[in-house]
């Protein structure tokens, strides 16, 4: 007779990583315990918005709810004192058409 083996059957909800993986990564400032998030630490901020000005969704920096509406108040707090930029610079106007689209 063969042996059987004794593993143990995994929930899918208690699976962890893999690629499309519900499990998401922890708030940034809820892991190192920040209560408020501030307007004029820009190193943070910067990773908070994109290359063209925008600011990322929780989906992409992870944020929870509340540190994510407060990372968009701060953002624009920042650049209403001209510590960030409203958008993005160094693409040339000759690539664009007058209305502001990129030509093809």
């Amino acid at each position: 007779m063969a042996k059987q083996r004794n593993r143990r059957k995994v929930r899918r909800r208690d699976r962890k990583g893999g690629p499309g993986s519900g499990r998401r990564k922890p708030c940034p400032y809820c892991r190192d315990k920040v209560a408020q998030v501030d307007y004029k630490d820009i190193g943070s901020l910067r990773r908070m918005i994109s290359d063209r000005g925008k600011i990322r969704s929780r989906r992409i920096t992870g944020a929870c709810r509340r540190h994510q509406s407060q990372i968009a108040r701060a953002v624009k707090r920042a650049r209403e004192l001209a510590l960030l930029p409203y958008v993005a610079e160094g693409r040339d106007d000759r690539e664009r058409d007058d209305r502001g689209r990129d030509r093809r």
